[in-house]
C-alpha cells in the first residue's frame, strides 16, 4: 500500500487551487511509514484523494506535489514534464538565439525542487528537495531519453538541502565532466560559463531580458556595473555603445572571465573603455562618493541578501545603503538600474526601499521602467512564489 497523509480539515483549499506545498501543521495523520522523498498519496480529512506528492519528514514543507492526477511518478512522468517545459520555451529560444537557457524552473514547471539549466550540450541540475533526490534516477533517464547527446552534471551544492535532510552533492550524472568554459550565446552576445565552479549552475540566466533592456540607457555613457560577476550587464553596455564600463566585483576569477567575455565578443577594450576592478562594492561606492566621482549609469545587481524571513530586515538595510550610495554618485539625469533577486522581498517593498534611499541621498528619483526575470523563468498562476526577480530603471535628478 502506498503511504499516505491526511490533511487537517480545511487545509485542502490551497491544493484545490493547485498550490504544490503541504506544510507540517496541515497534516492530521500519516498512514504507513513513508521514507525520505518517497511518493505518497494525499487525502482530505474525510478520505477524498487530492494528489501524488513527495514526502519530506525534516522540512516544514512536509510534502511537495508531483501531480494532481492519479498517475505513476516514473520516468515517463518526468519525460512528459520536461517535454512540456521545452515546448513552452521554444519561441523564446528561437527569438533570442539562445544556446543557454533554463529548461526546468522547479515548481513553476510542476517539478518541485528541480532546477535544470542547459548550456550548449550540458544539462546542469540542482536538486533541492527530498523528492527530487529520491527520483534522481528517473529524472536522469528522462533527460538522456530526450537529450541523448547531452552530458548531465549536478550542482546541488546548496545549503538549503540540509532542511530536507540531504547532504550537498556535486558531480557527473551522465557523460563527461564539463570543460572549464562552455560558451553560450544570447541576443547575439557570447558568454563563457564555468559550470563546475561558477555561481548557481554557472551563470545568471534570469537577468537576460534585463540585460537586453539595459542597452537603451547606455549609449555614449559612463557606466558603473556593480557586483558584475562575469560581466553580463557590462557586455551589453559595451554592445550598446557605452563610452566606458567599469565592472566591479570582489572575485578576481569572475573579473578574469568578464575580460575574456569582452574579448570573445571582439569588443574594443583598449584605452580603458572596459575596466575590470577587483573591489568591495560597498567600500568602492563610498570612495567614489567621497572623491566626487560621478557616472551616467549605475547598474546594481547584488547577490541575494535575504535567505530567510529572519534576514529580511538586514537585507532591507543593505539594499537601501547601496542604492543610496549609487544615487549619490550619479550625475543629474543619470540612470540607476537596480535589482533584487531575494524572493522574500516583494516588488512593493523593494520600491519603498528605493524611495527611502532617495530621501537619504537627497535626490529626486523617478521610476521609469520595471523589470523581472527572463521569460524562461516563468511564474505559474498557482505558485506566485515563483516570481522572485524584480528591478527598476530610475532617473535620478
Amino acid at each position: 500500500m502506498t503511504p499516505a497523509i491526511y490533511l487537517v480539515k480545511g487545509r485542502e483549499k490551497s491544493l484545490r487551487r493547485k498550490h504544490p506545498w503541504i506544510f507540517s501543521r496541515g497534516i492530521q495523520k500519516i498512514q504507513g511509514e513513508p521514507q525520505l522523498g518517497e511518493t505518497i498519496d494525499v487525502f482530505t480529512h474525510d478520505g477524498q484523494w487530492l494528489a501524488k506528492a513527495a514526502y519530506s519528514p525534516h522540512s516544514q514543507i512536509r510534502a511537495r506535489v508531483w501531480s494532481f492526477e492519479a498517475q505513476e511518478i516514473n520516468q515517463a512522468f518526468f519525460e512528459q514534464r520536461i517535454q512540456d517545459a521545452l515546448i513552452l520555451r521554444q519561441d523564446i529560444i528561437q527569438r533570442d538565439g539562445l544556446t543557454g537557457f533554463r529548461l526546468i524552473a522547479a515548481e513553476s514547471d510542476a517539478l518541485p525542487g528541480i532546477t535544470i539549466d542547459k548550456y550548449q550540450n550540458y544539462l546542469v541540475c540542482q536538486l533541492l528537495s527530498a523528492g527530487a533526490e529520491y527520483q534522481k534516477t528517473n529524472l536522469v533517464n528522462a533527460l538522456t531519453a530526450i537529450f541523448p547527446d547531452c552530458h548531465i552534471y549536478e550542482r546541488s551544492d546548496v545549503a538549503v538541502r540540509k532542511k530536507e535532510g540531504l547532504e550537498e552533492s556535486v558531480g557527473v550524472l551522465h557523460g563527461d565532466v564539463p570543460p572549464a568554459s562552455v560558451v553560450i550565446e544570447e541576443n547575439g552576445v557570447k558568454i563563457s560559463v564555468d559550470i563546475v565552479n561558477g555561481h548557481k549552475t554557472g551563470f545568471y540566466l534570469d537577468q537576460r531580458d534585463s540585460r537586453q533592456q539595459s542597452m537603451k540607457y547606455v549609449k555614449d555613457k559612463e557606466v558603473l556595473n556593480c557586483f558584475s560577476y562575469t560581466g553580463g550587464f557590462g557586455l551589453y553596455a559595451l554592445k550598446g555603445g557605452a563610452k566606458r564600463v567599469i565592472n566591479a566585483d570582489v572575485s578576481q576569477p569572475a573579473l578574469d572571465t568578464a575580460k575574456h567575455n569582452a574579448e570573445l565578443n571582439q569588443f574594443d577594450i583598449s584605452k580603458k573603455r572596459a575596466v575590470f576592478l577587483n573591489a568591495d562594492v560597498f567600500k568602492l561606492l563610498r570612495e567614489y562618493r567621497d572623491q566626487g566621482t560621478k557616472f551616467d549609469v549605475v547598474i546594481m545587481d547584488p547577490p541575494k541578501f535575504a535567505e530567510s524571513k529572519a534576514q529580511l530586515n538586514g537585507a532591507c538595510r543593505g539594499y537601501k545603503d547601496i542604492n543610496m550610495l549609487a544615487m549619490q554618485i550619479l550625475k543629474p539625469g543619470g540612470t540607476l538600474l537596480t535589482y533584487s533577486c531575494s524572493g522574500l522581498m516583494d516588488q512593493v517593498l523593494f520600491q519603498k526601499i528605493i524611495a527611502d534611499a532617495a530621501l537619504d541621498a537627497g535626490r529626486s528619483v523617478k521610476f521609469v521602467e520595471r523589470f523581472e526575470q527572463a521569460a524562461d523563468h516563468p511564474t505559474d498562476t498557482a505558485y506566485p512564489e515563483g516570481f522572485y526577480l524584480k528591478g527598476f530603471a530610475c532617473k535620478v535628478l
